[in-house]
């Protein structure tokens, strides 16, 4: 089954070799483009002017979704993953406390500027080159309303090239990187495709957003994948040594002499037994303690975040998974705010 975006790209391609003017396709393009951006710019403005009113905060976690599958190399439900966990992090089942005792209903703890169309974005026939520059943009969008810092709701893996790349960007050097995944998602162009989901930390290490590489979590890596950490100079912990690597993980100290610290999630980092709605279930995994321990104890200035490869199609009934992903957004909002 065909995917509404493909349809969508498929129909502006038939546009686009037909008697339509090219011009005409691409003004219409960029109204949609300048409708997107102008709807993340208002959005962060008001929430930038609301918390600076409320006063007090250094730093204060703003959530923004990027709903983006198409780079998934197996399942695109990821897409759908921004609004179920947004619902999740407000549901009636729990309080609103954080574990360290931050209050997510305080806005200067957490906010939202909503999600960047994605989906409407591709169904105007605009390619992945300029679709990274879009997110790009609506990262730095957020970023240039003092004090907010972005968290971002995946979507795919593939997202976190293009806002690593806006955070080191709007901060003027390269950052430190925690990322937590089964996979080290670095292969030079996984299937071909360069903005693949399983190559994203390719091009954060060649375009030097990132000065230190960490990943954690790992436990489905081929050869490839080791020449391209050794070749970047990644640090890998795999989960067949992590007992004896915990007491370091659980003790980091990052982002000294850089810009800050990025922390990057994705929810198969979890053993599935405790995340099962991902789309590539990978067991031996980190338990849902092990993570809060490596976020909670980390020493340095974080200055983004994402959590991604939530895949709801695959979620158990009740939303297990998007309550495990909603919890890593509350306890990474709390770290992130000051």
């Amino acid at each position: 089954m065909k995917s509404a975006g493909s349809m969508g790209i498929n129909y502006m391609q038939k546009l686009l070799t037909s008697n339509v003017p090219k011009e005409l396709v691409k003004k219409g393009q960029d109204r949609v483009v300048e409708a997107s951006l102008t709807l993340i710019r208002e959005r962060a403005k008001l929430k930038g002017e609301l918390v600076r009113g409320l006063g007090g905060a250094v730093a204060s976690t703003a959530l923004l979704g990027i709903p983006l599958g198409h780079n998934s190399s197996f399942l695109q439900g990821p897409a759908f993953a921004p609004p179920l966990i947004r619902e999740a992090i407000w549901c009636g089942s729990t309080n609103s406390t954080t574990e360290e005792g931050k209050v997510l209903d305080d806005q200067r703890v957490l906010t939202d500027v909503g999600d960047l169309p994605v989906q409407e974005l591709r169904d105007t026939g605009i390619d992945d080159d300029r679709l990274m520059s879009i997110v790009s943009e609506s990262v730095k969008l957020v970023m240039d309303e003092n004090p907010l810092r972005p968290l971002v709701l995946g979507g795919d893996h593939s997202i976190s090239y293009p806002v690593v790349r806006a955070v080191s960007e709007k901060l003027g050097g390269p950052i430190d990187i925690l990322h937590l995944d089964a996979h080290p998602d670095i292969y030079h162009a996984f299937e071909g495709n360069k903005y693949s989901h399983a190559s994203s930390f390719a091009r954060i290490m060649e375009g030097g957003y990132a000065r230190r590489l960490l990943q954690v979590g790992i436990r489905s890596i081929n050869i490839e994948g080791r020449e391209q950490g050794k070749r970047f100079g990644v640090e890998q912990y795999e989960m067949r040594t992590f007992s004896r690597d915990r007491q370091f993980l659980e003790n980091l100290k990052l982002g000294e002499g850089v810009k800050g610290v990025y922390i990057s999630v994705d929810v198969d980092c979890l053993d599935p037994a405790h995340a099962p709605g991902v789309s590539h279930i990978e067991p031996g995994g980190l338990s849902f303690r092990d993570v809060l321990n490596i976020l909670h104890n980390l020493q340095g200035n974080i200055v983004g975040a994402d959590v991604v490869e939530y895949n709801p199609q695959r979620d158990t009934a009740d939303g297990m998974t998007a309550m495990v992903a909603a919890k890593l957004v509350r306890e990474l909002a709390a770290r992130m705010s000051k």
